[in-house]
């Protein structure tokens, strides 16, 4: 495999209108972001990912950007984005932005030029259709946020308009080769402007079958899901490949896909050897137990379930390219509170899950928060709901016969407003967030729960975060943290998830091998023994080193080591 500058880089993601505000305006800044450069260098980060500080009537929070080239006021200028590029550079951190283009904004240039002539060059940038004869829509597509896909083209009550996300974020239509070539330019504009690269928003919907055809129903609301058109597409290497080609590859950028729905054979495509992608996410965990029905009828990711995924994705992917490992982002619920039982949440289980997933092979990102272990908040009515997907999975879990506490309970779990709550810096008002009003509520927990607290004590969360981006980066045992391969040790045992990063030769001429490192995370609140593959070297534990003897090793309940 040639080597990439991307290839032993410790990524994480901001979600800029919560991470730090530095007008008290309540919305977190750019220039907020410039403030906390040297924190996140303490950390060990090396690249950044922002969610999209755009202009955008914020329908999706972001998601729907009304115009490409510039900064949402709300954010900063785009002078403030060149001097954040400037500044991370100075301290060796690469800037992500986020690539949104299956859809815009319905406050784009494009869609208004769109309403005004459908049938005109604008019109072919989407997916406008002639009304049916008795007004029902072309397909029955559920949206992504429920209900149908088809809404009335404003100032056209003939014609309808697809959005498989939101009904204000109209989807782009790739067939169309001018607008390939617009999306083209604008990366390249941003790539000049010495971004490192993108992360790609749902970029798999992109492709729709050249047919448009209705599926079998899947819920009492007469829609089909989104994913029964996804299976029909065929073709979307093309877009891709050229996508890579004309942007990406003349710049070395780093581009993450934000993939769902892959087809085995398609993995080598994406993220092998001149794939499309430098790399992809790994959401096997986070899909895992999801329903058609709605959030309220999935079930839950239990730790020998999370442990399953992670070692199918792994197995799935093997040395072929490079997934990229989360616990949570913008679009999920915290890890900690989704992987660890409600009862057996501690700081001691929230670096056991930070050992386990940040050392699989691939690239680790770490979503704001995360570092200090930030939890999921209890939502107690429908009025503290910002996200749109939650209002939506809302409606449906009522229309379902959950009662409004049932429901409230379960978006507690998974709502993604867990994920957007302001960022816990302190114990001061807000969260030390913002000296005006945060745009979301911040989580209640904010004082027990905040970085001032982390880094005041050395035992804590953070500094064990830093501990493992230091251990992934020694020099002695990076290749195998990068370049080795994963092989999971003791599989069958519930609740355990060891697994073995294989040392790899190196390029120097006396041909070294690199250590063979054993990762071990028990799972439970009882302790376990079980045998070591060989004496081992302790080199990171969450707590006191474990009991050895006799070829074993006796892990406490929730214990992370590493040797």
């Amino acid at each position: 495999m040639k080597r990439k500058w991307w290839h032993n880089k410790v990524a994480y993601q901001i979600y800029p209108k919560s991470f730090c505000d530095s007008n008290g305006d309540g919305i977190g800044d750019i220039r907020g972001i410039i403030s906390k450069l040297d924190y996140l260098k303490d950390l060990g980060i090396d690249i950044l990912w922002l969610s999209p500080v755009y202009p955008s009537p914020l329908a999706d929070e972001g998601y729907d950007i009304s115009d490409y080239y510039s900064i949402d006021p709300r954010f900063g200028t785009l002078a403030d984005m060149d001097e954040l590029i400037a500044e991370a550079k100075k301290r060796g951190i690469s800037i992500l932005m986020d690539l949104v283009v299956n859809h815009c904004s319905d406050e784009h240039e494009w869609f208004r030029k769109a309403c005004a002539d459908p049938d005109g060059k604008y019109g072919h940038y989407f997916y406008i259709r002639k009304k049916t004869p008795d007004g029902t829509p072309p397909t029955n597509w559920r949206s992504y946020f429920g209900g149908s896909c088809w809404d009335e083209l404003p100032g056209n009550p003939d014609r309808v308009y697809l959005h498989v996300f939101h009904k204000k974020q109209p989807d782009l239509n790739w067939e169309n080769p001018e607008v390939r070539e617009e999306v083209y330019k604008n990366i390249n504009w941003w790539l000049e402007r010495g971004l490192g690269g993108f992360r790609i928003d749902a970029i798999i919907n992109i492709k729709k079958p050249l047919t448009f055809k209705s599926y079998e129903t899947d819920r009492g609301d007469g829609y089909s899901s989104i994913d029964n058109m996804l299976a029909d597409a065929r073709g979307i290497g093309v877009f891709l490949s050229e996508m890579q080609e004309k942007t990406f590859s003349k710049y070395d950028a780093f581009s993450v896909g934000e993939v769902f729905n892959e087809k085995p054979e398609e993995i080598p495509l994406f993220i092998g050897e001149g794939g499309y992608f430098s790399s992809m996410f790994d959401f096997e965990e986070n899909i895992f137990g999801a329903s058609r029905k709605g959030w309220y009828d999935r079930k839950p990711c239990l730790p020998e379930n999370y442990k399953q995924c992670v070692f199918h994705a792994q197995a799935r992917v093997g040395n072929t390219g490079f997934l990229s490992n989360i616990i949570e982002n913008h679009d999920e619920p915290r890890g900690v509170s989704r992987y660890i039982p409600k009862d057996e949440l501690s700081d001691a289980g929230k670096k056991a899950l930070a050992a386990a997933f940040f050392l699989l092979r691939g690239i680790p990102f770490i979503y704001q928060g995360q570092e200090i272990g930030m939890e999921n908040k209890t939502i107690r009515s429908f009025d503290e709901l910002d996200d749109c997907g939650s209002i939506s999975e809302y409606k449906s879990a009522l229309e379902a016969g959950l009662s409004v506490e049932e429901t409230l309970k379960v978006l507690s779990a998974y709502s993604r407003d867990n994920a957007r709550t302001p960022m816990q810096w302190s114990a001061e008002k807000h969260a030390g967030f913002t000296e005006g009003t945060p745009w979301l509520a911040e989580n209640e927990n904010y004082r027990s729960i905040n970085v001032e607290k982390n880094l005041a004590d050395p035992d804590s969360v953070w500094y064990f975060y830093r501990s493992l981006i230091r251990l992934r980066k020694d020099p002695a045992l990076a290749d195998t943290f990068v370049y080795g391969d994963l092989v999971p040790y003791l599989p069958e045992v519930k609740n355990l998830m060891a697994y073995i990063r294989k040392g790899i030769t190196s390029d120097s001429a006396e041909g070294e091998k690199t250590p063979d490192i054993l990762v071990a995370v028990n799972m439970q609140t009882e302790e376990r023994e079980m045998p070591m593959p060989g004496e081992g070297t302790l080199l990171l534990s969450n707590m006191p080193a474990p009991e050895k003897a006799a070829g074993s090793l006796t892990l406490a309940p929730w214990q992370a080591a590493v040797y």
